[in-house]
């Protein structure tokens, strides 16, 4: 570089270091054989004058400081680093060092395609609706100055456009592509190209829509003769489109068929809706089962939608007779609903008269449950033959007693005849299983004492017991024995 050339090398260097944006992502990617750049923008103004630093870090190296010697192809402008060009090997975290400041990035060089005038993991992707403006500025902010000469490629084929290498114009669907920008720009004497790729893909315009009438494309409406009708046609549409009625006869248009104004109003979402009313006045046997057809034109195509006038048909329900049907439904509902608030408020004055009425007794379940579990609790079961003894009431008390000592042994019974019986047939069947010696007489006078042989004999027939005597009272004596000598 000759001396003359310093001054205006170091004026682009101070533009490109004040105008350029800063590197600010912390996970940045370059393509390989590329010039690229690192840079920290501070984020308060520097009033005093500080040293500053550039670091790569590895695992393996550690900390390494930078500087324009370390390698040619790495110069450091302060806030700048720059690669000329970058290579695979430069992929590392980088570290900017100024006083007490630090800042770091992460950068991952990307191999170049060998195939492709692009990278495809270094393209940026764009939408543009057809008819809509697409452009493609060919400009670099921070090596503008140094570009020698710009080219623009369409799929890797380059646009011819000496003048201006880039595009502006209206979006058509063949404009759908990958367009690069290719930088060329001289560097210590050596030409190096930077590029930038855009993937343009053309849809169709989301403010345009294919018109639609509202409602069934065939619409019958009931009408009666002599009076009016409005027939609504409604669509979603386009600006340019619009709503018409066609319904012409051979005997010429009846002029009681007025068409009305379109109204056309835009919503806030940018569609349009349309409406377009047609009356009919005094309604004749010639309107009629005949269509009348509305349609919306747009050059997206027409749709139609038709309108067919019928009369009520004679089976229709009388006026007077429909009201009083609406009116004996109302009363029976009415009716209805009295009757079920009546049933909650007074639920239960309802349910102690069905008890009274119906002479429901759920305590006698009870009753078989306790007598079971007395029996249970037994070892005898003393039964007194006696015609009124035998009443239902008792008859389960008996039969789950004769269960108890017939099927399993568990208690012992005792049959006293407390007046002569002359006809045992009332007694269940299982009684003549008993042996004879099990059942005791009693006999008026002769029974009462206590020492009798009736008591003596009922005694021997109970479990044998010892009770402890009281005091003054005979130690182990029986429960119906006399007194103590």
């Amino acid at each position: 570089m000759h001396l003359g050339q310093l001054p205006l090398t170091l004026l682009v260097l101070m533009l490109r270091g004040t105008s350029e944006t800063c590197t600010s992502r912390p996970h940045i990617n370059a393509v390989e054989g590329e010039p690229f750049f690192l840079k920290y923008c501070p984020l308060s103004p520097v009033h005093e004058p500080s040293t500053t630093k550039w670091f790569k870090a590895s695992e393996s190296d550690g900390k390494v400081e930078l500087r324009s010697s370390s390698s040619p192809r790495i110069t450091l402008h302060d806030y700048v680093l720059e690669f000329w060009p970058v290579e695979l090997d430069d992929s590392g975290s980088y570290v900017f060092q100024r006083g007490n400041d630090t800042h770091d990035w992460k950068m991952n060089v990307i191999r170049r395609s060998k195939h492709s005038c692009f990278t495809e993991r270094q393209v940026t992707s764009k939408t543009v609706e057809v008819g809509k403006a697409l452009q493609v500025d060919c400009s670099h902010s921070y090596y503008q100055d140094l570009v020698h000469r710009t080219a623009l490629y369409k799929n890797c084929e380059k646009i011819e456009n000496n003048k201006n290498p880039s595009l502006k114009k209206n979006a058509e669907f063949k404009d759908q592509g990958y367009y690069t920008c290719m930088f060329f720009l001289h560097h210590n004497g050596k030409l190096f190209n930077v590029t930038s790729t855009y993937n343009i893909t053309i849809v169709e315009d989301r403010s345009t829509i294919i018109p639609a009438i509202l409602g069934p494309k065939i619409e019958h409406v009931e009408v009666e003769l002599g009076t009016d009708v409005q027939l609504n046609c409604s669509a979603w549409l386009n600006e340019k489109d619009y709503i018409y009625w066609s319904f012409h006869r051979k005997d010429g248009q009846d002029p009681n068929e007025h068409e009305g104004e379109e109204i056309k109003i835009r919503t806030s979402e940018g569609k349009w809706h349309a409406s377009r009313i047609l009356r009919i006045e005094n309604i004749n046997k010639k309107n009629l089962n005949f269509s009348y057809n509305c349609t919306v034109s747009s050059d997206k195509g027409p749709d139609t939608k038709r309108f067919i006038l019928l009369t009520k048909g004679r089976g229709d329900i009388p006026g007077h007779v429909f009201t009083r049907g609406m009116v004996t439904a109302l009363v029976i509902s009415g009716g209805i609903l009295c009757l079920v608030i009546a049933g909650v408020i007074y639920r239960i004055d309802l349910a102690l008269f069905y008890r009274h009425f119906t002479g429901r007794d759920e305590t006698l379940t009870a009753v078989v449950d306790e007598i079971h579990s007395l029996i249970e609790q037994s070892r005898r079961l003393i039964i007194v033959l006696s015609t009124s003894y035998m009443l239902n009431e008792v008859r389960y008390e008996l039969e789950s007693g004769l269960h108890e000592a017939l099927v399993e042994r568990k208690i012992k019974i005792i049959l006293i005849e407390f007046t002569p019986v002359s006809d045992f047939t009332f007694l269940p069947q299982s009684l003549q299983l008993l042996k004879s010696h099990r059942v005791l007489k009693w006999k008026a006078d002769k029974s009462l004492p206590y020492n009798s042989r009736f008591w003596k004999n009922l005694l021997y027939l109970m479990p044998a017991k010892t009770v402890q005597p009281r005091r003054g009272e005979c130690e182990a004596e029986p429960v119906l024995a006399g007194s103590c000598p």
